[in-house]
């Protein structure tokens, strides 16, 4: 499903800030509205349930950004017509029930099924295959430890465990580089995010490419939308990209968004309407961080964000380990 891209960079402070205040939460849903958030119906076209500023809202088969209106027992007025109907685990659509899903989870449970036959041969073959041939003059690689940077910057690497979209460690061990400029870039974005309470936890950033390789090997093709095409080299693979989300300085947790890392879904588009008020701000205030310190947003993936000079770096080979040695 393509949702609609919009000129998510002009998002302003302004707006982050109405967002993120205390009125912006007001009126809290009951448990059972909360439980309601979510997506039914068919993974091409579903209807999405989300909240905003305290109200129940419907968007998706033939709905726009409806506001649900309550009627008692669980039945709401559809705002330009229609009524829903609240189930446990489904919604009522004028009489049609449609089931809810994470079709995240299922994508995710698929790939995992596939890999799980024989993953000791799919990264033999990765590390076999030739990465693409550039004849384009490159700046030469300078990557950076970013744990090195700041230290509110944390790690949490997805890639060097289980806990990821693969199901396997894929990495040697957990590190985040970029390449110097990115990465002084990000420092910066730290900084201004530190003043507001909250910290920059980092899920990946370089890769090397036999990594790129497995993940379109393993991803059925019509979620190659959410992973690089091999042939091509991923801009993870040259330095400059990054995987993140923000951490509450005070707690040390991480902030809730509108949809998991690496979750091959709609919800994970960086304008989803979806989710709740305070998800969206959180993904508001860490994409307002990064683009001021010249990072692009990558519509697809909230949490991905691509230095500005990324297309002037080659495709990087060398595994964690190498690195590890060289410095």
């Amino acid at each position: 499903m393509r949702v609609r891209i919009v000129a998510l960079a002009l998002v302003t402070p302004l707006l982050i800030g109405l967002a993120l205040s205390t009125a912006a939460f007001a009126q809290p849903l009951d448990a059972a509205e909360m439980a309601a958030v979510g997506q039914y119906g068919q993974r091409a076209a579903p209807l999405t349930v989300f909240e905003r500023a305290g109200v129940l809202r419907v968007d998706g088969m033939g709905r726009e950004d409806a506001r649900l209106t309550p009627l008692g027992r669980n039945r709401y007025r559809i705002e330009g017509g229609g009524e829903l109907v609240l189930e446990p685990v489904a919604v009522r659509l004028d009489g049609t029930r449609l089931p809810r899903h994470d079709f995240g989870a299922e994508v995710e449970a698929g790939v995992r099924a596939a890999v799980r036959a024989d993953p000791a041969a799919l990264r033999v073959r990765a590390l076999a295959a030739t990465p693409p041939v550039e004849t384009d003059p490159h700046r030469p690689a300078d990557l950076v430890d970013l744990a090195t940077l700041d230290p509110t910057i944390r790690l949490d690497i997805r890639y060097a465990g289980s806990d990821n979209f693969m199901g396997l460690p894929l990495y040697e061990r957990a590190a985040a580089y970029m390449q110097r400029p990115a990465a002084l870039a990000l420092a910066r974005a730290a900084q201004t995010l530190k003043a507001k309470g909250y910290g920059l936890l980092i899920h990946d950033a370089y890769r090397p490419w036999f990594v790129t390789w497995m993940f379109w090997e393993a991803t059925p093709p019509e979620d190659h939308m959410f992973v690089a095409d091999p042939a091509q080299g991923s801009r993870h693979n040259r330095g400059c990209a990054v995987d993140l989300t923000l951490y509450d300085l005070k707690t040390g947790k991480p902030v809730e968004m509108p949809s998991r890392y690496d979750e091959m879904s709609g919800r994970s588009y960086a304008d989803f309407i979806g989710g709740t008020t305070k998800q969206r701000a959180m993904r508001s205030l860490l994409r307002e961080a990064m683009v001021a310190q010249g990072f692009e947003i990558y519509p697809e993936e909230w949490w991905h964000f691509d230095y500005k000079d990324w297309r002037h770096y080659g495709i990087g080979t060398r595994t964690f380990s190498e690195l590890a040695k060289a410095r």
